[in-house]
C-alpha cells in the first residue's frame, strides 16, 4: 500500500497542513481582493529561498523572513505614501524574484534543483518542513483568532474600521504577514509559481455556498483538503508533477460549479 511510504505520508501531512493555511487566510484574501498581493508575495519569496542557499540557512526559515518584511514594506508604502498597489506588487514581484536569482548564482558549490521551489513537490517534503508549517500553522490560527473582530471589520469596510478605533494600518500589515506565511507554507506544495492559485481557490469555491466569513473559512478548509488529496492522489497514480495536478483539479473544480451555479440561477 502506498500510505506505508514515509513520503507519501509527509505528503499528505503537508497538504492538510497547506489546506488549513488556505483555508484561514485565502477567506480573507478573497473577501478584501488580496489575489494579486498575494502573487506579489508569493514571487518576493524567492529572494528569501536565494538568500537562505546563500548564507547555508533552511531555505524556507529565510523566506518567512524575507516575505513578512516585503509584506510590511508593502502594506506600509501603499498607505502611507499612497503610490498606485498594482505598481508597487510589480516591483515587488521583480526584485524578489531577481534578487533570489542573484544570491543562488553566487552560492558556492552545488546548488539544489529549484523546481522544487518554482513549482513544488510534496513528494520529497521533510519531517523539518511539515515541523515548519505545522509551527506557521499555529501562529497563523492564533493571531486570526485573537483578531478575528478586527480582520472581519477590516475586510469588509476600512472606513467602518476606523471609526470604530480598529488599527487599520496596523491589521493591514498583519494581515499581509499572514499572507506571507501562507505563501511559505505552500512553497513545498506548490511552489512558488502556483501559490497564488492554490491560496485562492478553495475561498472561491467555498464563496459559491457560503454568506458568511466564519462559514467561507470552515468550507474552504474541507475543500482544500479534499484538493490536495485527490490532487496527490492523481498526481501519484498518473507520475505528473503534484503542485500543477492539485492546481488543475482545484481550478477545473471551481470553473466547473461556477458554471453550475450560473446555469442554476439563470434558470
Amino acid at each position: 500500500m502506498v500510505f506505508e511510504y514515509a513520503f507519501f505520508q509527509n505528503s499528505l501531512m503537508a497538504g492538510v497542513l497547506a489546506a488549513v493555511a488556505c483555508g484561514i487566510i485565502g477567506s480573507y484574501v478573497v473577501v478584501k481582493r488580496l489575489v494579486f498581493i498575494s502573487g506579489g508575495i508569493s514571487h518576493a519569496a524567492f529572494g528569501g529561498i536565494g538568500l537562505g542557499l546563500f548564507l547555508g540557512f533552511n531555505p524556507l526559515l529565510m523566506a518567512v523572513i524575507f516575505s513578512v518584511f516585503s509584506s510590511s514594506i508593502l502594506g506600509i508604502i501603499s498607505k502611507k505614501a499612497y503610490q498606485r498597489e498594482d505598481t508597487l506588487i510589480g516591483a515587488m514581484w521583480a526584485i524578489g524574484m531577481a534578487f533570489g536569482i542573484f544570491m543562488i548564482y553566487q552560492t558556492p558549490g552545488y546548488v539544489p534543483d529549484l523546481s522544487s521551489y518554482l513549482f513544488g513537490n510534496i513528494l520529497t517534503v521533510s519531517r523539518s518542513d511539515i515541523l515548519i508549517m505545522f509551527s506557521l500553522n499555529i501562529i497563523i490560527g492564533i493571531i486570526v483568532f485573537t483578531r478575528y473582530n478586527e480582520f472581519l471589520a477590516f475586510s469588509f469596510d476600512e472606513e467602518f474600521s476606523e471609526v470604530t478605533n480598529v488599527p487599520v494600518m496596523k491589521t493591514y500589515i498583519i494581515l499581509l504577514s499572514l499572507v506571507a506565511l501562507t505563501v511559505v507554507v505552500l512553497v513545498s506544495v506548490v511552489g512558488i509559481i502556483l501559490a497564488m492559485a492554490l491560496l485562492t481557490l478553495p475561498a472561491a469555491t467555498a464563496s459559491l455556498f457560503t454568506n458568511t466569513l466564519k462559514k467561507m473559512i470552515a468550507v474552504s478548509l474541507i475543500i482544500g483538503v479534499i484538493y490536495m488529496i485527490l490532487g496527490i492522489g492523481l498526481s501519484f497514480l498518473l507520475d505528473q508533477p503534484s503542485g500543477a495536478t492539485i492546481v488543475l483539479v482545484s481550478g477545473v473544480t471551481y470553473l466547473s460549479l461556477l458554471g453550475i451555479k450560473s446555469l442554476i440561477t439563470k434558470s
